[in-house]
């Protein structure tokens, strides 16, 4: 069983853009999650089916009072409701502020990587643009597809994830020519991030795929005169190939030259330590997804202090 307290020497580290991937297998084939999503790991356990629910929601289970929905990875993966087996796990997860079951068939270990060591897949690969695979890692001597949990749970339960009705809520709207750089590697999540600023009046938008394509192009604009024109404001998600949120933060905020700029971890791993490790590196704002209305006030708020609401 993984218990929060295992995880704490990856989470006491800022800004080492560093992951813990947990392997596991479904069919003898390898997959990853982030450690920082995976609360603990038990043995399957009897499930209650849930009428009308989407195919590959098994059911509930209720361990210690509380229930949590069981999502059968197998069929979600390879579209096979093939025999549960007694020792197959359920990996339970936090993220988005929701806990949820996983069963795979075998836990395999885990192993710390740089997040360079992770390379995004082929589109084939994927399965398109919007694939959910997030991430191939190389962990020792084996590929393991890292997937995109956020976009999995998207699929089955759409309510759970952004809602643009959010951004209707906030009312009439002026248009801003405040320049946001957003650095967001899920396809799904990005378009949509996207089109809630372009709807909350937040027009002029760069998207990048990782923290590294970001701080590229910002290292790009140093020195440029017109510099505050090009830049008022950065987004990110934590979790990201190449350069995560967190190094990301630390980069910018360590620098002269970037670090007056307001910058916002969006991610759904925002947990407690989470925002205490986002804090020392200093970001000025953390918010758990898919929590868009709160992120347009947000950055409604950081632009105004910095006198670039426009």
């Amino acid at each position: 069983m993984l218990l929060e307290e295992d995880k704490r020497g990856i989470l006491l580290e800022s800004g080492t853009n560093e992951i813990e991937v947990m392997e596991f297998t479904i069919n003898e084939s390898l997959y990853g999650i982030n450690v920082a999503k995976v609360k603990e790991i038990l043995v399957s356990q009897p499930v209650k089916h849930m009428p009308h629910a989407h195919p590959a929601v098994e059911g509930i289970f209720k361990p210690r009072d509380k229930v949590i929905t069981v999502v059968d990875l197998p069929t979600y993966l390879l579209g096979e409701t093939g025999e549960k087996k007694s020792k197959d796990l359920f990996i339970i997860t936090n993220f988005n502020k929701m806990n949820i079951a996983f069963r795979v068939h075998t836990v395999v270990g885990i192993s710390r990587i740089s997040w360079k060591s992770i390379q995004k897949p082929d589109k084939t690969v994927a399965g398109g643009n919007e694939g959910i695979a997030t991430g191939i890692a190389q962990c020792g001597d084996d590929l393991v597809t890292i997937l995109d949990f956020e976009k999995i749970v998207a699929e089955i339960a759409p309510e759970t994830t952004i809602q643009m009705s959010e951004i209707d809520q906030l009312g009439e709207r002026k248009r801003s020519d405040a320049v946001i750089l957003v650095a967001e590697d899920s396809v799904l999540l990005s378009k949509m991030i996207e089109e809630a600023l372009h709807k909350s009046g937040y027009v002029n938008t760069r998207m990048f795929p990782d923290g590294s394509k970001l701080w590229e192009y910002l290292n790009s604009l140093r020195g440029h005169d017109n510099f505050d024109d090009e830049v008022a404001l950065i987004i990110t998600d934590i979790e990201m190939p190449q350069m995560d949120g967190h190094r990301l933060t630390k980069l910018v905020k360590d620098d002269k030259d970037f670090k007056h700029l307001p910058l916002i971890i969006f991610s759904s791993l925002i947990t407690e330590e989470m925002r205490r490790k986002g804090k020392e590196l200093g970001a000025d704002e953390q918010m758990s997804k898919p929590e868009i209305g709160h992120l347009v006030r947000v950055i409604d708020h950081l632009l105004e202090e910095a006198g670039r609401r426009e």
